[in-house]
């Protein structure tokens, strides 16, 4: 890959650490009401990611020469980075799979505000304490990585994804 191509990863990866930052203080917050740990892997499927994290996730993967083995390959919807119900990839996981389990705030497809928990977290929480400040803004860092996928498809050599272009997961095993 290119130098130019490394600074879009480079701006992915600062959009990943203030994420991570931003769940795990809301994790800390809402641990009582959280059911996610190890072990856990329900929201582990086969997600489709913008070609900005596939091809980081790519580059680390072949940089570091790991080839997922995995049971999970001929189940569509299970991730093929889900070993041992652990994820294989934690560190580079996709973005989506960094916020699973918190309480998610976006605006639908009627401009109404919503709210997202993974049903086993927050059973026995009154969901009208839920505000913006411990939640997390989901519109706003998926903005975040829509801008920054839109920037890397327009400087990757071959052009051939457009702004709303997602890819599984699944097919990285095609480039290793």
């Amino acid at each position: 890959m290119d130098k130019k191509i490394d600074q879009h990863f480079e701006k992915y990866i600062k959009l990943r650490t203030t994420i991570d930052i931003l769940s795990e203080e809301l994790t800390i917050e809402h641990l009582k009401n959280m059911q996610c740990k190890k072990g856990c892997d329900m929201c582990c499927i086969d997600y489709n990611i913008f070609p900005i994290e596939f091809y980081s996730i790519l580059k680390n993967l072949k940089e570091k020469r790991i080839k997922p083995v995995s049971a999970n390959l001929e189940k569509k919807e299970v991730c093929i980075f889900l070993i041992d119900h652990a994820c294989s990839i934690y560190v580079q996981r996709p973005i989506i799979c960094r916020t699973h389990g918190l309480p998610l705030l976006f605006v639908n497809e009627i401009s109404e505000w919503e709210l997202s928990t993974c049903e086993l977290n927050f059973t026995e929480y009154n969901f009208e304490k839920f505000t913006t400040e411990n939640t997390l803004p989901l519109d706003k860092y998926n903005s975040k990585l829509f801008m920054l996928n839109k920037e890397f498809i327009a400087d990757f050599k071959n052009k051939k994804y457009t702004k709303t272009d997602l890819i599984p997961l699944k097919q990285i095993l095609n480039y290793l």
